[in-house]
């Protein structure tokens, strides 16, 4: 039995090393694709301050945007996604990216008014893709945020990860019934929905949902104190939904990086984990809601109270190894010194 343990731990090891090495080559090929000038615009130090400067608005960004890249290169930045991303978070990606040329129609935007612009998505890359060096990229733009972080041939974080959605269902259009992230709103519902009356006391923390998730932009999260109700406070059909909720979100990446991030949470004790809501209790426009989820490794928002709460954001914090954490950015610094 030892021994068959022994091989599934070597099989674990070795998939992860695989996986790690498609990433380091697919963002080897990319960057060999790139101009002289693209590369000096999109490479950065790993310990650059530019790696936290995460955000999910359409703002000005450093890196290389589809807008200026060709076909090839174009692909070859999907394809790094792909080696990071779960199969249904990469469509729900490009699904996303596809709402700004929605909502430059429902705002009658002018052709050459590039405010919404589905091609309008950064690709950043900090440090040296390889299987021996700390080395991280970045795939940013309106309501999306992936910063991946890679120590050797693991990688070790991928959040923030923040996806977003606007509108959170298209009311018209040829896109019209379009609700990316349906399943981020139904099963925060169904949760709710499972829970008593005595329940739904300690649940419900604000009768008014928040404006925004409250993590916002911010490097260092402030949410220190778990509110809401505890895992152990819920029946074990409660306790399924919160889990199959969380997984949701941590399957946003590969199976195995899922996994890890699941052992995590496990390893921290689930009766750590608080979920709390505010807002309305019903699933309607006009009525804004908000949910999170908390753990000692894992923050989880979600928000849906602009635009007539037709209009989400939603988003997975690793609490220790966000941005990869100081200790691989330590670790960084010393292989550095001269």
């Amino acid at each position: 039995m030892k021994h068959f343990v022994f091989l599934i731990v070597c099989f674990m090891l070795f998939a992860k090393n695989i996986y790690a090495q498609k990433s380091v080559a697919a963002a080897n090929h990319f960057i060999t694709l790139l101009s002289n000038q693209q590369k000096m615009e999109t490479v950065f130090p790993f310990d650059s301050d530019e790696r936290y400067n995460y955000h999910f608005v359409p703002i000005e960004r450093k890196g290389i945007t589809f807008n200026e890249m060709n076909e090839l290169q174009r692909n070859a930045a999907f394809d790094l996604l792909k080696t990071c991303l779960g199969d249904e978070a990469f469509i729900k990606t490009k699904e996303i990216m596809q709402l700004d040329q929605v909502l430059k129609e429902l705002e009658l935007r002018k052709a050459e008014d590039h405010f919404r612009d589905s091609a309008n998505y950064h690709i950043t890359i900090f440090g040296i893709p390889s299987s021996k060096t700390i080395w991280g990229w970045r795939f940013e733009g309106h309501h999306i945020s992936f910063n991946f972080s890679f120590s050797k041939q693991t990688l070790i974080s991928g959040t923030p990860g923040f996806m977003g959605s606007n509108p959170g269902i298209v009311l018209s259009g040829s896109k019209k019934g379009k609700q990316v992230l349906k399943e981020e709103t139904e099963n925060g519902f169904r949760l709710l929905r499972s829970l008593t009356e005595s329940q739904l006391t300690k649940t419900i923390i604000d009768s008014i949902a928040f404006k925004d998730i409250l993590s916002f932009d911010k490097r260092v999260l402030m949410l220190k104190n778990p509110e809401g109700i505890r895992y152990t406070e819920l029946t074990k059909e409660q306790q399924q939904l919160m889990l199959h909720l969380i997984s949701l979100y941590v399957h946003r990446y590969t199976q195995l990086f899922a996994e890890d991030m699941l052992k995590e949470i496990q390893t921290n004790g689930l009766e750590n984990l608080w979920f709390a809501w505010a807002g309305d209790r019903t699933s309607m426009m006009r009525k804004g809601t908000y949910y999170r989820v908390q753990g000692p490794t894992i923050l989880i928002e979600y928000d849906n109270t602009q635009n007539n709460a037709n209009h989400v954001h939603s988003v997975i914090r690793d609490l220790k190894h966000d941005f990869g954490g100081d200790e691989l950015l330590e670790h960084y610094r010393t292989e550095h010194v001269q």
